[in-house]
């Protein structure tokens, strides 16, 4: 099957449409926001060109009436017929001028522009040359008839110009609105966007992380397999193959010093038989000296056979931990087994060992969880001192069962806890007087505890020695 295209692409690839998407997400708003203030801006100046237009037409239409009443009346004394053309040319401008608010104001009633003209007509007829004058209380009822109908026209535009600019306030407010909530969703969907792309570019590094962390802890049973970007894909392949390698390569070792311990162990025994034959006197009595070379060959070949034997314990322990039987089994009950197993242990030196919590059922190997609480309670029994207590304590935690031993003896030296797993290291704080063990029992502890999915940690503790071992529950 094909690989999908962001299968195909390389992390920097990724990362590099990730950054285009969120930076196009951002580019996208900042355009939406300059278009809307664009499109308010010319509603803006549109507004205020129509503003200035009425308002300087209804001034023009006021200052050309005030022009004809003035040439009207200069008429009327001097007769002279430069004040009538004057009247004319102001009757024509202020034509044009209410023909614009005319065109504009359409929430005025025609009535009103009909009604202007007719007085100015009115007025008009009053200027005629040679025409015997008339009332000219009816030509000033005229020019007072139009300043009433200015005002009203000037009113208007005041209230045109207002409703433009509540209008435009209106607008511009849900604008802001309608803006704001954009850059909200913009920012929303960047921040959405990272932390997708970042979820799902960073768990195939965690993943990878955590193959790392296997392969450092000696677990090679599980194969590496990571789906992701290509180069990521190639790196999992190829730590995929120092799994396998090292796998190899630890089966070689185990391989190894079992043909070695056991090809040890054939002149070992002769040794010791030789050694027992003479401690024996087969070959005749022996004098002091000879003795006391014969107990040195015998303390030292016993010691050299213990070592080999705890060499292939480890071995065989190592392998047996991948192969566990696993069923129903209560924790509590075989902890308290093991308690009493090694009871004879502690009570001869005076001790104390408790067990709390309630019973706790998991799936695992009993012969493997009774070896990793019996090496617990018998490293506790040897570094308490006397008349001391032990405790063991179970506990569920977040779908964990966890379960704690802690003793009151000189505890683990800060320069030992990170190698205190590892075989045969032996710690700095040794019990006076004690036969040093072999080194391998916490080893094999988090060889059994790891082959049931689960940790064991040394924890922080003021006295003694305080380990926590984490199992599904």
């Amino acid at each position: 099957m094909r690989a999908s295209w962001h299968y195909r692409l390389s992390f920097r690839q990724l990362l590099l449409v990730a950054f285009l998407l969120v930076g196009a997400v951002l580019s996208a708003s900042s355009v939406q926001v300059w278009l809307s203030l664009e499109r308010m801006a010319g509603h803006s100046r549109e507004s205020a060109r129509d503003a200035v237009r009425l308002t300087e037409a209804a001034e023009r239409l006021a200052e050309r009436t005030l022009t004809m009443e003035r040439s009207a009346r200069q008429f009327l004394v001097l007769d002279d017929e430069a004040f009538r053309q004057r009247f004319i040319e102001a009757g024509q401008e202020a034509d044009k001028a209410l023909a614009t608010l005319a065109q504009a104001l359409t929430e005025v009633s025609t009535v009103e522009f009909a009604a202007w003209r007719e007085h100015q007509a009115g007025t008009a007829e009053q200027l005629v040359p040679g025409k015997p004058r008339g009332d000219e209380a009816m030509l000033f009822e005229h020019f007072a008839q139009l300043r009433g109908i200015n005002e009203r026209l000037g009113m208007a535009v005041k209230r045109r110009v207002e409703r433009n600019n509540n209008t435009l306030s209106a607008e511009l407010e849900r604008q802001r609105t309608v803006l704001g909530a954009q850059a909200a969703a913009a920012a929303v969907m960047a921040v959405l966007l990272a932390l997708a792309f970042g979820l799902w570019l960073t768990r195939p590094l965690a993943r990878i992380e955590s193959a790392i962390a296997r392969l450092g802890q000696n677990r090679y049973d599980e194969e590496i397999r990571i789906r992701g970007p290509s180069d990521l894909r190639r790196l999992a392949e190829q730590l995929d193959w120092l799994r396998q390698r090292l796998a190899a390569l630890e089966a070689d070792k185990a391989r190894f010093l079992r043909h070695v311990s056991h090809e040890l162990k054939t002149p070992l025994a002769a040794l010791r038989e030789g050694v027992a034959l003479l401690d024996d006197g087969v070959l005749g009595p022996l004098t002091p000296g000879q003795s006391e070379v014969v107990g040195i060959l015998r303390q030292n070949v016993a010691a050299q056979q213990r070592q080999i034997e705890d060499l292939l314990r480890y071995n065989a322990a190592v392998f047996d931990a991948t192969h566990a039987v696993v069923r129903p089994l209560d924790a509590r009950a075989q902890i308290a087994a093991v308690i009493e197993a090694q009871r004879l242990q502690w009570q001869a030196r005076g001790l104390t060992v408790t067990l709390d919590g309630e019973a706790a059922t998991l799936r695992a190997d009993p012969d493997k969880l009774e070896a990793v609480f019996g090496n617990l309670l018998s490293n506790a029994i040897r570094f308490s001192p006397d008349g001391a207590t032990i405790h063991f304590a179970l506990q569920q935690n977040a779908g964990a069962l966890c379960i704690d031993c802690w003793d009151e003896g000189p505890g683990i030296d800060t320069a030992d806890a990170e190698r205190i797993f590892e075989p045969f290291y032996q710690g700095r704080r040794q019990p006076p007087g004690a036969r040093h063990g072999s080194g391998i029992g916490l080893s094999i502890v988090r060889e059994y505890i790891a082959a049931h999915g689960g940790a064991i940690a040394l924890l922080p503790s003021e006295r003694g020695a305080h380990f926590r071992i984490e199992l599904p529950a």
